[in-house]
C-alpha cells in the first residue's frame, strides 16, 4: 500500500511545527487537534504552498521534497487537489465553468476523474448553469471539492472545508465527503478539530498538539486510547463500530446492526439492508456483568467481550478496555472493580446502554 512520508520542520517567531508523518494512502486520514496546533500549516507544507526549512516528503515512489538535496517540487507538480476553508470559487462563473477549470488544465490522458461522475458523487447536477453568488454556503463547498476532483489529484486535502458552515450545512454536505474515496478510491488528508466530524469520516488519526504528532492510529484505536482521552473529552471517549443493517423491526421502532457476529439494536433507521453503518458507543454507557444473567433485562445490546487491560483514571473511577473484535471501553468505578474483581484475560458481559449513530453527534 501506498504511503505518505513527511519530516517537516517549520519555525516561526511565535510557533514550531516538527513533525515525523507515516500514513497509509487510504480512506480518510484526520489531521486532528485544538486550533494553533499546526495542522493548516502541515497541510499547506504537504502542497508546497510553504516550505519547510528542514524537510522531506514522498508520496509512494515521487519525492516531493528533499531538502539534502535543496528539492522542492511545486503544487502543480505534486498531483493534489486542495480545498480550503473558504469555496475560492470564481464569482463571475458558472457552477459549470468552475468545475471545468482545473479539468481543462489536465492532459486528457492524465484524466482520471470524469464530470459525471463528480457531479453525480456530490449531488451538483442541477446547479451547473447557477451563478456561485446564487448558491447557498455548503453547495459552494461542494463546487469546490468537485473542482479539485477535477484535477484527477493522487490525494485530496481538505483544510477544514465545513468550519464555515452552521450545523445543517454540516450534516447536508459530510455524506458527500464520505462518497468520495468510496467510489473514487483517492485517499483524503482532512483538518478539523470537530470531535463529531471526525467519528462520521475518519479511517485513522493523526493528532497535533503545539506543532507536535501526539498520538496516530485508527478511529476506532484511537477513541479508546489513553493518549487521545484528554483531546477528545472524557464525554466522547468510547468505541467507534463499522457495522452492517440486518433487519429493520418497524413494529419497535428498531433496527438490527451486525458487527463480527454480535448484534446491536438502535432506533429505526432509514437504511436499507446490508448497507453500513458506524455507532459511537460512549464509555460510560457501557455496563460490565460477569456470567450470564438468567434473569430478564430491558437492555438489548448484550456483547460478548474480554477484558484486556484496566486503565487507572483518577481516585473513584477506572477504564476498563475490551476485546468484542475491537476495542471497547467502559468506565466503572474503583468500587466496581474490586467488587466484580475483574482482571486482564477474564470473559464477561458488556451491557451497552445507548448506541449513538454518528450521524446524529454535533458539536
Amino acid at each position: 500500500m501506498s504511503r505518505l512520508l513527511a519530516h517537516l520542520v517549520v519555525q516561526y517567531p511565535t510557533f514550531g511545527l516538527n513533525v515525523d508523518l507515516d500514513v497509509p494512502m487510504s480512506g480518510i486520514t484526520a489531521i486532528f487537534g485544538p486550533s494553533g496546533s499546526g495542522k493548516t500549516t502541515l497541510l499547506r507544507c504537504l502542497a508546497g504552498l510553504e516550505r519547510a526549512s528542514d524537510g522531506f516528503i514522498q508520496f509512494g515512489e515521487d519525492i516531493w521534497q528533499d531538502e539534502g538535496r535543496a528539492l522542492c517540487v511545486p503544487l502543480y507538480k505534486r498531483s493534489i487537489g486542495y480545498v480550503f476553508q473558504e469555496p475560492r470559487l470564481f464569482p463571475p462563473y458558472s457552477v459549470r465553468s468552475n468545475l471545468l477549470y482545473g479539468y481543462k488544465r489536465i492532459p486528457p490522458e492524465t484524466r482520471r476523474v470524469t464530470i459525471e461522475h463528480v457531479v453525480d458523487i456530490l449531488g451538483i447536477g442541477h446547479l451547473l448553469e447557477r451563478r456561485i453568488h446564487k448558491l447557498s454556503g455548503g453547495e459552494q463547498q461542494r463546487v469546490a471539492i468537485g473542482r479539485a476532483l477535477l484535477t484527477s489529484p493522487k490525494l485530496l486535502l481538505l483544510d477544514e472545508p465545513l468550519a464555515s458552515l452552521d450545523i445543517q450545512r454540516k450534516q447536508e454536505l459530510l455524506p458527500f465527503i464520505r462518497r468520495l474515496h468510496e467510489q473514487l478510491r483517492i485517499p483524503v488528508l482532512y483538518v478539523s478539530h470537530a470531535v463529531g466530524e471526525i467519528l462520521q469520516l475518519a479511517d485513522r488519526i493523526v493528532l497535533l498538539k503545539e506543532g507536535r504528532i501526539a498520538g496516530t492510529g485508527p478511529l476506532n484505536e484511537a477513541f479508546t486510547s489513553l493518549n487521545f482521552r484528554s483531546s477528545f473529552g472524557s464525554h466522547q471517549v468510547g468505541a467507534v463500530l463499522d457495522t452492517h443493517v440486518t433487519c429493520h423491526e418497524p413494529q419497535y421502532g428498531l433496527t438490527r446492526l451486525e458487527f463480527k457476529g454480535q448484534f446491536l439494536f438502535v432506533p429505526l433507521q432509514p437504511v436499507a439492508i446490508g448497507q453500513g453503518v458506524r455507532v459511537h458507543i460512549l464509555s460510560s454507557d457501557v455496563s460490565l456483568v460477569v456470567g450470564k444473567s438468567v434473569a430478564p433485562t430491558s437492555v438489548l445490546n448484550i456483547l460478548e467481550a474480554t477484558i484486556v487491560e484496566v486503565r487507572e483514571i483518577n481516585q473513584s473511577s477506572v477504564d476498563v478496555l475490551l476485546d468484542i473484535g475491537a476495542p471497547l471501553l467502559a468506565s466503572i468505578t474503583r468500587k466496581s472493580l474490586a467488587t466484580l474483581g475483574l482482571k486482564p484475560g477474564q470473559r464477561l458481559f458488556a451491557h451497552i446502554k445507548s448506541v449513538a449513530m454518528n450521524e446524529e453527534l454535533t458539536e
